[in-house]
């Protein structure tokens, strides 16, 4: 797997950590972002297929 470099505030990784109860800065946004792309995976964006398909059509009442 890659690896990846992020530089962040000291007080918002302190932050996180304490949020999360992470031992580490970089286990503390590890955390955030699996919970982050499982939340999205697993309620889903609503409106992420719209830039591929457009708007859904109107539903005709009758």
């Amino acid at each position: 797997m890659a690896k990846l470099t992020i530089s962040l505030d000291a007080d918002l990784a302190l932050e996180v950590m304490m949020r999360v109860g992470a031992s580490s800065p970089q286990d503390a946004v590890e955390l955030i972002v699996r919970d982050y792309l499982a939340t999205r995976a697993g309620t889903g964006n609503p409106h992420r297929g719209e830039r591929f398909t457009g708007p859904a059509a109107p539903v005709e009442e009758g």
